[in-house]
C-alpha cells in the first residue's frame, strides 16, 4: 500500500510539472471515512456494520496518508458500543491527525449516541443533522435474573468457584447488593472517563449544566447545537463545498470486512481494479463495498 501512495505521490508531482491548470493547481480533497454500526469487537459476521479499531485502522491510515489531503471526514452513524473500542478508534484517530497536521469534521446522520458521540469528539467539528440524536453520554448495564424461575422449575444451580467475586451478577442467582456495589463503581469509573474525554474535546463550547449534558439523555441535533455538543447544523457536502470551496473533491474510502485481508504492497491503481471487481460480486460489506481501503474519487459540481 505504501509503495502505491509513493507512486501516486510522484505521479502527482510530474504532472504538476505540466501547462495544465487542473495538474497544477489540483482541487481540495477530502477524505470520507464511515463510522457505521455498533461498535464492538466481535468477530461475528452477521452483522452489516461493525465499529473496531481492527476493521478500521488501515482504513484511518490511508485517509490521512493520501497525497495533498486537505481534510479527513467522518460520517458517524453509530448508537455505540463497547466503551474500549470507543477509546481505541477515537484515539487513533487523534493520533494520525496530529501526526499528519490534517483537521478532522465529522458528520452526524441518524444517530451518534453514547459511543457514537465518543467518536465524534475525535474531530475538530462536529456537524449534525437537525433531526440527528446526539448524546447519551452515560453508562449502561442491562441483564436478566432466572433465579425465582429455575426454583419453580426444579432446576438446580450447581456453581463452583475459586474467588469470592468469580460468579458476580450470575443471573441465577439472586442479585447480592455487594456486586451491585461493585458494578456501579465499575460504571463510574467509566463514565468518568468518558466525560472527561468531551470535556477535553469540546472544552467552553460545551453550554448546558454537566448534570444536564452527562445525565445518559440525548437530544436532536438542533437542542444538542444549543448545548454545545455539535458545532453546526448541516451536511457533509455543503460544510466541506464551504470550507474549502465548490471544487472540492472526496475521496471515499471503506473499511475491510472482518476476516479479509489486502496486500500491503498493493499500488494504488491496481488497488482500485480489485475494488471494483469485488463489488459487482458483493455489496454486502459494512459501507456498501467489500473491499478493504478501496477508495472511490469523486467531484462535487
Amino acid at each position: 500500500m505504501f509503495e502505491g501512495m509513493n507512486l501516486g505521490m510522484n505521479l502527482r508531482r510530474w504532472l504538476r510539472t505540466l501547462p495544465f491548470e487542473r495538474f497544477r493547481n489540483p482541487p481540495p480533497r477530502v477524505a470520507v471515512v464511515r463510522l457505521e454500526g455498533v461498535i464492538s469487537a466481535s468477530t461475528s459476521r452477521l452483522r452489516r456494520g461493525q465499529i473496531s479499531l481492527e476493521t478500521l485502522d488501515a482504513t484511518l491510515e490511508r485517509a490521512f496518508s493520501l497525497p495533498d489531503v486537505a481534510a479527513v471526514a467522518l460520517c458517524v452513524n453509530s448508537p455505540g458500543g463497547s466503551p474500549v473500542q470507543s477509546s481505541l478508534v477515537a484515539g487513533r484517530i487523534r493520533a494520525l491527525a496530529d501526526e499528519n497536521k490534517v483537521p478532522v469534521y465529522a458528520f452526524v446522520e441518524d444517530v451518534a449516541a453514547s459511543g457514537g458521540y465518543w467518536l465524534a469528539c475525535a474531530a475538530d467539528e462536529i456537524h449534525a443533522d437537525a433531526g440527528s440524536l446526539v448524546g447519551s453520554i452515560g453508562v449502561v448495564y442491562a441483564g436478566f435474573g432466572f433465579s425465582d424461575l429455575i426454583a419453580r422449575h426444579g432446576v438446580e444451580r450447581r456453581l463452583h468457584t475459586a474467588g469470592t467475586s468469580k460468579a458476580m451478577l450470575d443471573p441465577f442467582l439472586p442479585e447480592a447488593p455487594d456486586d451491585v456495589k461493585r458494578l456501579n463503581e465499575a460504571q463510574a469509573d467509566l463514565h468518568a472517563t468518558f466525560k472527561n474525554w468531551v470535556r477535553e474535546r469540546r472544552g467552553e463550547r460545551l453550554q448546558g449544566a454537566e448534570d444536564e449534558l452527562f445525565s445518559g439523555a440525548f437530544w436532536t441535533g438542533r437542542k444538542a447545537l444549543t448545548l454545545g455538543l455539535v458545532d453546526a447544523i448541516g451536511d457533509l457536502r455543503a460544510a466541506m463545498r464551504e470550507r474549502f470551496g465548490d471544487k472540492v473533491t472526496f475521496v471515499r474510502l471503506c473499511c475491510r470486512r472482518y476476516g479479509e485481508v489486502v496486500s500491503p504492497a498493493v499500488p494504488v491503481r491496481s488497488e482500485r481494479r480489485w475494488s471494483t471487481v469485488r463489488y459487482r460480486r458483493s455489496t454486502t460489506a459494512p459501507c456498501g463495498l467489500a473491499s478493504a481501503c478501496s477508495s472511490t474519487e469523486v467531484s462535487v459540481k
